[in-house]
């Protein structure tokens, strides 16, 4: 009966202890955001124009290969990425998987205002400016019709190390990914996202880990939801696009979570079973001492 009463103690102080801290943990440490929106409503996208792909393929060849390589239909970059980003501040993508992978009005917003699309106009103040020049001097018909030329040569599906690598990788290492093959070393230089950023990216070989999947999934769709001021630009990506992202993520910084949570039940089991031997014998050596 006294180790009952013992046990009362301790789980009333524990429960005690856990609704204290929990409600500061949870909600003020990391308070609640609004779910990710993937429809981009607050963005001046296609405002329901519909495009036209070939005439967008002249209009993406005059303005947007002096800069971007589109592998897909023969315009390969045009310099190294060190070379890229010391003329552009960093290296800018290759357009061959955009259509795909991000939302079109995103991408409509992004061509229009690229600063203002990925909430990044705070980073560029005081003269500076982002290193994509606004294209809303042209007609919303032309931008509707550049978007449908991306969609058009997109491909149906990328791997996730594609995703990612189109998304995150300017940015971004993932050095855990070099074992399993090929670097995974972010495109753009240190010195260069560091000077663009304000300082280094950090790697994402951990982040899965570090952070909850819904963390994540919030932070890549809107990052000012949970850092408001950071540098990072929202990146548009669909929520297919995200999740694919999300699991290569996964994949290289996780890799023995199945194993993980099948070793669960089983270590439960054992315990249990180790609680009835241990009660047993207690109660053995008990009789035996009164």
């Amino acid at each position: 009966m006294r180790e009952l009463k013992i046990l009362a103690v301790v789980v009333f102080f524990t429960l005690l202890t856990y609704w204290g801290v929990e409600p500061y943990a949870h909600h003020e440490m990391h308070p609640t955001v609004e779910a990710p929106d993937y429809a981009f409503k607050g963005v001046d996208g296609l405002n329901g124009l519909d495009g036209n792909a070939k005439a967008g393929e002249t209009l993406v060849q005059n303005n947007c290969v002096a800069c971007h390589a589109i592998e897909k239909v023969g315009f390969a970059q045009s310099m190294d990425n060190a070379s890229l980003a010391a003329a552009f501040q960093l290296t800018p993508p290759d357009l061959s998987n955009a259509g795909l992978l991000y939302n079109a009005d995103y991408l409509a917003a992004f061509i229009k205002n690229p600063a203002k699309a990925t909430k990044t106009e705070h980073k560029f103040q005081d003269g500076a400016v982002h290193p994509m020049p606004n294209y809303d001097w042209m007609q919303p018909q032309e931008i509707a019709d550049m978007v449908a030329y991306l969609q058009s040569i997109a491909p149906k599906e990328v791997t996730n190390k594609e995703a990612f690598a189109n998304a995150c990788q300017r940015c971004h290492g993932i050095k855990y990914g070099d074992m399993l093959g090929g670097s995974m070393a972010a495109f753009t230089p240190d010195e260069n996202i560091k000077a663009y950023m304000g300082k280094m990216p950090p790697d994402l070989s951990q982040y899965i880990r570090s952070r909850s999947e819904s963390y994540l999934h919030e932070f890549v769709n809107d990052p000012q939801k949970h850092i408001d001021g950071t540098a990072m630009p929202r990146v548009g990506l669909t929520e297919a696009a995200e999740k694919q992202v999300i699991t290569y993520m996964a994949e290289v910084g996780d890799s023995k979570k199945a194993e993980r949570d099948e070793l669960g039940p089983k270590f439960l089991i054992y315990f249990l079973v180790f609680a009835v031997f241990a009660w047993l014998w207690k109660a053995k050596i008990w009789r035996e001492l009164h």
